[in-house]
Parts: structure tokens; sequence; C-alpha cells
């Protein structure tokens, strides 16, 4: 029996992506220099536990598991709001419309934060090459023209430049990788970060936890699926290789490190040298020149990520547009590009205003811009994902829709129940996330702030349940709401 087709054709252009631009999209998403630099860093540092290789793996094993699910209801669904779309289809129209409002806000913070790392980074290189050290925010307004333009043009040329940009930034992770590893520590060639028994250790929760960080944008493959040629096979190959990509490439730059350094020094390293920790490494094996062509690599890895982030926010912003869950005019596309113009600009006057208040307040662009913007947005994601995978029961349940059992119910019931401990590791962990010690108030102010936000989603969906019912039953529904 051959899956029920979802007749859905958007106004976004189609046949625009193959797989491959997907996974740029998804792992530029990811950042891979900039967590190895900051994420993997951090986790060793904030945690002191060694076991950051193998959390990866597993982290990326239950999102795989997770994922057998998540495209199987890709193919009866094609749809740039992906969660709202699923939550919506799945659980019901007020929690796929507060699922799309708690997406807006992780999304636009995931966005928005990567300004003030941009800025931080590359002012640095700035001084060091032209004598001059312009504030933060200037770097940062530039990189926020680029990212509005291009976020405008077609979604092919995106796909092109990131592929340019993130070929570079793994070739030099991967360098830095094989350097580390040729060159072992007092320790010698040990692999006992890749133990098991390493997530059996009080606090591990955190270190899972910043693992999954790590991952945030590979969901984003099915934001694109109304663009992708033949999304019924774009969607899971994207989906599944860049879980596999990231997963690899993570757990093996994590473990190079303990190489390089020894297992029992890497946390003092990390807690000594920071973000710093892999470009002196580098140095010490490869010569300044690469590790200068690395920082301006680590400058543009967040560049692309920025570039990916804004057209997944835009696509959301589009998905409620096109269905009046939000004005109208949110559902316009260019009529040349196809790309979702007016949410490409609302995302970035979200962007603008930031920056302004960042710079005008003299607020730390890294720490509490970037820093806190990232662990904001990411356990967001978190949250989405997980309610994802209880709307993928929930859908397959009521519509088999020839679907095997293990894309039904075997791979997403553990991945559920796996990712609902990972979320509450991310309530009880939350200061780790963020740095800051047990008991401050932003522990409880951002997680609240999703549980508002939802609230206020749900009564939204309400109001056009009993005020707007020609609205609110075609919520979930893609073009075919525009259609009507």
């Amino acid at each position: 029996m051959q899956p029920q087709q979802d007749p859905i054709a958007g106004a976004l252009a189609a046949d625009r992506l193959g797989a491959p631009s997907v996974v740029y999209f998804v792992l530029s998403a990811a950042a891979p220099l900039t967590v190895v630099a900051g994420v993997i860093t951090t986790g060793y540092a904030v945690t002191g536990i060694t076991g950051l290789p193998i959390a990866f793996l597993v982290v990326g094993v239950v999102l795989a598991v997770f994922a057998v699910g998540y495209v199987a209801m890709a193919r009866h669904m094609a749809n740039a709001g992906a969660f709202y779309t699923y939550i919506s289809r799945g659980i019901g129209r007020p929690a796929g419309i507060a699922g799309a409002w708690v997406a807006l806000v992780a999304y636009n913070a995931l966005q928005v934060g990567l300004y003030g790392a941009l800025g931080t980074a590359a002012v640095p290189l700035i001084e060091r090459w032209a004598g001059i050290s312009p504030p933060w925010w200037t770097v940062s307004l530039v990189a926020w023209v680029l990212v509005g333009v291009l976020g405008m043009m077609r979604v092919d040329v995106n796909g092109r430049l990131l592929a340019i940009l993130l070929t570079a930034e793994v070739a030099v992770i991967l360098l830095f990788d094989l350097a580390d590893i040729a060159n072992p520590g007092p320790e010698g060639m040990s692999v006992a970060t890749l133990s098991p028994g390493e997530l059996f250790v009080p606090g591990v929760g955190a270190l899972l936890v910043i693992a999954t960080l790590g991952f945030v944008g590979f969901e984003s493959s099915v934001v694109f699926s109304e663009e992708s040629r033949d999304p019924r096979r774009t969607v899971p190959t994207a989906t599944y290789s860049a879980v596999a990509i990231i997963a690899g490439l993570y757990a093996l730059s994590s473990w190079a490190m303990t190489v390089a350094t020894g297992p029992s020094k890497i946390v003092d390293i990390a807690r000594k040298e920071q973000a710093e920790t892999i470009f002196n490494l580098a140095a010490a094996h490869l010569g300044g020149v690469v590790v200068d062509i690395a920082r301006v690599l680590f400058v543009t890895s967040v560049f692309a990520a920025m570039i990916s982030f804004h057209n997944t926010t835009a696509r959301y912003f589009f998905a409620l547009g096109r269905e009046r869950v939000l004005p109208a005019f949110f559902g316009r596309t260019g009529v040349r590009s196809g790309a979702p113009v007016v949410g490409s600009v609302t995302q970035s006057l979200i962007g603008l205003i930031v920056i302004a208040v960042y710079a005008v307040f003299g607020l730390d662009p890294l720490v509490q811009l970037f820093f806190y913007g990232g662990a904001f947005g990411g356990f967001g994601v978190l949250l989405l994902i997980f309610v994802t995978s209880l709307a993928i029961i929930a859908f397959f349940a009521r519509q088999p829709s020839g679907e095997s059992a293990l894309r039904r119910f075997v791979a997403p019931v553990p991945a559920a129940i796996a990712l609902a401990v990972m979320v509450w590791l991310g309530v009880t962990n939350f200061d780790a996330l963020l740095g800051v010690p047990k008991g401050d108030p932003l522990t409880w102010i951002l997680p609240l702030v999703y549980a508002v936000v939802a609230v206020l989603g749900v009564g939204w969906a309400l109001f056009l349940r009993y005020g707007q019912p020609s609205v609110y039953t075609l919520v979930g529904m893609g073009a075919k709401a525009a259609a009507r």
C-alpha cells in the first residue's frame, strides 16, 4: 500500500534543492567549527566530565531513532512549518499553534545570538590585519545586511554559498583532528573518553544536554521540503546524513582533543583556555598561518549558521502567514526568487533591534547575546523535538497511512522516552547550560518564557477556533489553506 500523499504545492519555489543542498543548510545551522571551538570546550569546562565523545554518539543514536518517525511523517505532509505542522496534525491545532510560537522564539534567539559571536570573533582579526578596532556591533551590522540580502534571494543561491563555506569549515576541523591524533599527549592514544562508562558519573545530565545542543539544526531538513526535488527521498537522505555527520564529526573532534592533551588534562586546559583550546593545540603542530585561516573560517562558520537560521525562521513566518495564523502578508513570496520575503524582512528587523539594544546598553555580546541566546534557543528546539515525537506517535495511531510498525511506534516510542529524559535533564541542569550559579533567576526565567509563549499560542488558537473558524479548520494544511 502506497503512502497517502498530502497534495501540497506551496508558493515557495519548488524543485530548487537536492539532498546535498539541504544537508548544507542543516549542517550550516549546526555550525561545526563553532561547536568544536565553543560547545565542546565549554562542555569539558562546565561539567568537568570527559565523556563528551561518547555523549555525542549516544545523542546521535537517539536523534536517528527519532528521525525514523520524523521523516516518515514528512512523506505525508511537505510543509515549511515542520514542527508546527506535525504537532497540529498529530496532537491538535492548539498545541500546533503553541509549538509554532515557541519555534519562532527559539529560532530567532538562535539567529540573533550569532550576531554577538560573529562581532566578537571578527574584531580581533580586523585589529591584527588593519590596525583598527571597531565596535563589535559595526561588524555585526555588516553581516546583518548580507544575511538580509541573501534571505530574499533564491534558496539555491544560499545553498551554493553554504556549500563553499561548510566544505572549508569541515576540512579545517578534520585537519586539526588529524594533527591532534598524530601528536598524542603524555597518555598516548587513549580511548577512555569513548567508553560508555564515562556516562555513569554525577553531572552527566548537563553533559548530555550540552551534546544535544550541538545537533540543533538537524531538524530543519523538513523546513525546506517544499523547495526540494523529490522531498520523499531528499528529506530522509538529508536528515539521516546530517545526524550521522554531526555525531561522527563532533565525537571525533572531542576525542582528538583528549588525545592531544591527555584525558586527565582536558578539563583543566578547557577551563583555562576556553574557546582558544583548539587553536592553541593546532598552533603547536600546524603553525600560525593555518590557525589564522581557521580563525577566519570560525567567523564564516558563524555567518553560515546565521544564513541557515535566517532562512528557517523566515519559512516559519511564511507557513503561519499562508494559513492566516499570522497576518496574510507573511505568506507572500518574491515573484522571481520564490523566497519568503516578508518573513525574511521581519527576521532582519528583529536582528537589527537586538543588535541596537545590546550596543546602546553596552551588554556583553558573547555571554549575554551568543551564549545565553544559543542555550535558550537550543533548549526551545529540544522541547519542540520532544513534543513532535509525541505528535508522530499520535498521528500514526490514528492514520497508519501504510507505514510499517517500525516507523509508526517501534522507533518513535523509545525516541519519545529518551527525549523526555533529555528535556528533564535540560530543565534540571539549566544553570550548567548558561554557565551561571544554581539559583540564578535566569535558570527559571528563560524556561518560563517558553511556557508563557505556549499558553499565549493556545489562547490564540482558541480565539481562532471561535472567532475565525474558517482559518482554524485549515491550521496545519499548508498550501491547501492558501488555496481555499
